[in-house]
This record gives structure tokens, sequence and C-alpha cells, in this order.
């Protein structure tokens, strides 16, 4: 294991991480997440006839959302100061659409939870609105991209000594 796992106390027992004596600093995550489908499905997204409604509109609202409330789902999140999120939406070939969500915030701890959840969570909600046409739907590929700022500095997904994607 690369370091010390922070989230635990000497007897092991779960512990929510003491930021009190970190510096505020800008902190940047982006997460992305893949969502697999038939190419009839997709089409029906993109040109927005999915008898729900607008099911990118929707899945944006519902990443943003669940950027701010990601302490209320993970238990030893931070709740922070969310300064900016937002989610954008990729088709790729023609049955996949990806998102990429990248949160913002001035604090003492980052947001890559943030971002992760965002991702999912849009990821989610574009199941929930196209279940009806396609059960099949796979939700792939969830993780972190980067992140910025703090004391242990920008990581990129794609560095060198970083695993490639699988």
């Amino acid at each position: 294991m690369a370091g010390e796992l922070s989230h635990l106390d000497e007897r092991g027992a779960a512990r929510m991480v003491d930021v009190s004596a970190k510096a505020d600093t800008v902190r940047e995550a982006v997460a992305e997440a893949l969502v697999v489908m038939q190419p009839a499905t997709l089409r029906l997204i993109l040109e927005g006839a999915v008898p729900k409604g607008d099911v990118i509109a929707a899945a944006r609202i519902a990443g943003i959302m669940a950027a701010k409330k990601t302490p209320d789902l993970i238990p030893l999140c931070h709740p922070l100061p969310i300064t900016g999120a937002a989610l954008e939406f990729e088709p790729l070939g023609d049955d996949t659409l990806r998102i990429e969500a990248a949160v913002r915030t001035t604090g003492k701890t980052g947001v890559e939870m943030e971002a992760l959840t965002a991702a999912a969570v849009a990821a989610l909600t574009i199941y929930d609105m196209c279940k009806a046409a396609e059960k099949g739907i796979r939700i792939e590929g969830l993780r972190l991209l980067e992140k910025r700022g703090g004391k242990s500095g920008d990581w990129r997904a794609d560095a060198p000594g970083q695993p490639p994607p699988r």
C-alpha cells in the first residue's frame, strides 16, 4: 500500500480525519463514468425522445445535486462548500454515453469523492430514465481522471506510473 489509511485510528476503527490544521486551497477533481446501451437507446437520448423527458438535463442536475450531497452518502466525507460543479456528456460510438464531472472548492480537503459521486449519480439517472426502453444498460468505468490542489499536489490518471484503465 502506498500510504497509511488516514480514515482508521491506531486501533483500526473508522474515524473522520481531522483537517483543521490544513490550509484552505483551491481544489479540483474530474471523474468519469460510461453508460453503455443499445444504439437505439442512445439515439432516443440524443434526439430527446425518451418519454420521461430530457435525460441529459435531468442527469446534469442530478450530478450537481449529488456533488453537494456527497457527505450525506459517504460516511467519512467532510461537508465542503462546493464552489463549482459541471457535467458534460459525450457520445462515444453508437452505444456509449460518457459523463465527465468536474467539481471545485476552496477548502481543507479535496473533492475527489464529490466528482465521483456526481458522475455515478448522473449515470444512475440515465439508467432510471431509460430503463423502460432498455433494462440491460450498463454503467462502467467510474474513475477519477484528475485532481488538483492540496498538500499531495496534482494527479492524473494518465500520468506516468499510473495503471492504465481496464
